[in-house]
């Protein structure tokens, strides 16, 4: 039986996507928490599955060569509904299970117990899972552990993001400091266009003025020119 959609399906996959994870190369890190929770658990399979729309993708995986499956037949898809852990001792016995093809078929999977990855702000993303061949279950420490193991996958998952916003914020600023610098040499030219507009403006004042007082006085040197031609033209008569 396939697991019923989460109420916050829309915005959980908005989540899943920021972390942008998905489709990723394996990473040391998801490995080392995969490969111990196999140990701890003392399972032959363990993963760290994401549910996405479709599918369940393995960020990291133990024991199994397949990379995902199908969403309708993930187990992951059922623990993701929960905030504690998800156990299926026995998948024989349990209606939901007994004729997913990952039972009947393939891994032929008998035990299930997923710990929910819960991002800060709540969502399932997915779950840190171990499997097995044959019914079972877990000591209160091996729940314990993986539990802790999984709050660890999300710490890396975070990890991840911060970095990568980090980066992202550090190139805004550059950005937005190159814009600042631009836009005050931009500031700077128009102070200095306006400066130089004012003293062109006083300089044309001043000429204008000056022009004024020149014609005053050559209107005055006329008009004792032609008082002094008279003078002169008197004293021949």
């Amino acid at each position: 039986m396939p697991a019923p959609i989460p109420k916050n399906e829309t915005k959980r996959l908005e989540v899943l996507w920021q972390y942008d994870v998905l489709d990723t190369a394996p990473e040391e890190v998801f490995d080392d928490l995969t490969d111990l929770a196999a140990s701890i658990c003392e399972a032959p399979f363990a993963m760290i599955s994401l549910v996405d729309q479709d599918r369940q993708w393995f960020k990291s995986k133990t024991g199994v060569t397949f990379g995902e499956t199908s969403r309708d037949i993930s187990f992951c898809a059922h623990a993701i509904l929960r905030k504690n852990l998800f156990v299926v001792p026995d998948t024989w016995k349990d209606v939901r299970f007994k004729r997913n093809p990952m039972v009947t078929n393939g891994q032929k999977i008998r035990f299930y117990a997923g710990a929910p990855l819960i991002t800060p702000d709540g969502y399932g993303l997915g779950a840190l899972c171990v499997l097995d061949n044959k019914p079972r279950q877990l000591r209160p420490v091996q729940k314990r552990a993986l539990r802790i193991l999984a709050r660890h996958v999300i710490s890396q998952l975070e990890l991840r993001l911060c970095a990568r916003q980090l980066t992202a914020a550090r190139a805004d600023e550059k950005k937005l400091r190159a814009q600042l610098a631009k836009a005050l040499a931009e500031n700077a030219r128009h102070f200095i266009s306006q400066l130089e507009l004012r003293i062109c403006d006083r300089r044309l004042a001043a000429a204008r003025a000056d022009e004024k007082k020149l014609r005053a006085q050559l209107a005055k040197a006329l008009d004792e020119n032609a008082r002094l031609r008279r003078e002169l033209k008197s004293i021949k008569n």
